[in-house]
């Protein structure tokens, strides 16, 4: 599941962090879990059905309903929370507030895809385009049927969050490439309520985003919201440049080799150089998705470059960087490690003529 709304930290914020990391997390993988992956789901239809249900239903709800609440983003000993406040409208469509309450001010205010991120001790305000339209207590980036595909449902009864009662769902990787998951969904409305990443070998939990507190279905005025967003005086508005990229054209190749993982968007962004002399570095994004988790490929050029080979983890985030000729290529998710080593040997670049 994709966590980058949580804190609106940046990739490029995070990879130092998680380059640093003095050991490397290998997923170990068997041949009976990879045979699993080439037969047949053993799920009776009517759970998978009912699973798909839920699935479709959760995604719904964070896009339609009206909610405001806290929510707690847990990465091991690392804790974040949030306050959100979620306004749907039948004629102008979504307003959203995401407000960080630990550490460093931020707070984003958004109107269907128009983001806006205020930055108050910098007195900075960065508007652009939506990317990920995924992150809690959102979740898909696909149907639940295609979802299914790659996972296994289990129903695992009811339970409460914040003092509403919900729907338990598991689903569990039916390869190696992936980890498993843990659902939470009101039983009313169906907003997901809490969601946990899980080793599937052990069962231990990577990381868990959860509302400690959420009021479905009430009154939430959009006016504030929009009167924000277009109340910028006084603060430095910066548009980062992004425009959509053609990589097959520029000569890169992503073969598909992990089942379940499409394409879903292809971005170029400028990276500042560490030198402030020197220009913009052009780096290309692709991402690909299953439908749970995703995994960004990022591909830059060597040049007024510091960027060093190497593979890390923070939780269920893996990152994994090489050198390919002249570009640096460097592989993120929330995967196992040897799923970006996967994608990562399946990457070609030919010069286009």
């Amino acid at each position: 599941m994709q966590i980058a709304r949580l804190n609106k930290t940046t990739f490029w914020g995070r990879l130092p962090a998680l380059l640093c990391c003095a050991a490397v997390m290998f997923t170990a993988l068997s041949a009976a879990t990879h045979a699993h992956a080439q037969g047949a789901s053993a799920t009776d239809p009517a759970t998978r059905q009912s699973a798909a249900q839920w699935l479709d239903r959760i995604q719904q709800a964070a896009q339609q309903l009206n909610y405001t609440g806290t929510f707690v983003y847990q990465r091991g000993a690392f804790v974040q929370s949030s306050r959100i406040t979620h306004y749907a409208t039948k004629n102008d469509g979504e307003y959203e507030q995401l407000e960080s309450l630990d550490g460093k001010p931020r707070k984003m205010l958004r109107h269907n895809d128009d983001l806006y991120t205020f930055v108050p001790e910098r007195k900075l305000c960065v508007v652009e385009k939506r990317q990920n339209k995924e992150a809690f207590p959102a979740l898909l980036s696909t149907s639940g049927e295609q979802v299914l595909a790659v996972y296994d449902p289990k129903m695992l009864g009811n339970d409460r969050v914040a003092g509403i009662d919900s729907q338990v769902i598991e689903l569990d990787p039916k390869d190696a490439y992936r980890f498993a998951y843990k659902l939470w969904a009101d039983a009313k409305t169906g907003l997901l309520l809490r969601a946990q990443t899980l080793d599937p070998s052990n069962g231990q939990v990577l990381q868990q985003l959860s509302f400690t507190q959420v009021s479905i279905g009430v009154p939430v005025d959009k006016a504030p919201i929009a009167a924000a967003m277009r109340n910028t005086a006084g603060w430095t508005v910066v548009r980062p440049p992004l425009q959509p990229v053609d990589m097959e054209a520029q000569g890169w190749t992503f073969a598909q080799t992990v089942p379940g993982f499409r394409k879903i968007r292809e971005l170029r962004r400028p990276m500042a150089a560490r030198d402030a002399n020197d220009p913009p570095i052009p780096v290309d994004q692709a991402v690909f998705s299953d439908g749970l988790s995703a995994i960004s490929v990022f591909v830059e050029p060597v040049e007024h470059n510091s960027r060093k080979e190497g593979s890390g983890s923070s939780g269920a985030t893996h990152v994994l960087v090489k050198r390919s000729g002249d570009y640096w290529i460097t592989l993120l998710g929330e995967v196992p490690q040897i799923t970006l080593q996967q994608f990562a040997s399946a990457i070609e670049y030919k010069p286009p003529k």
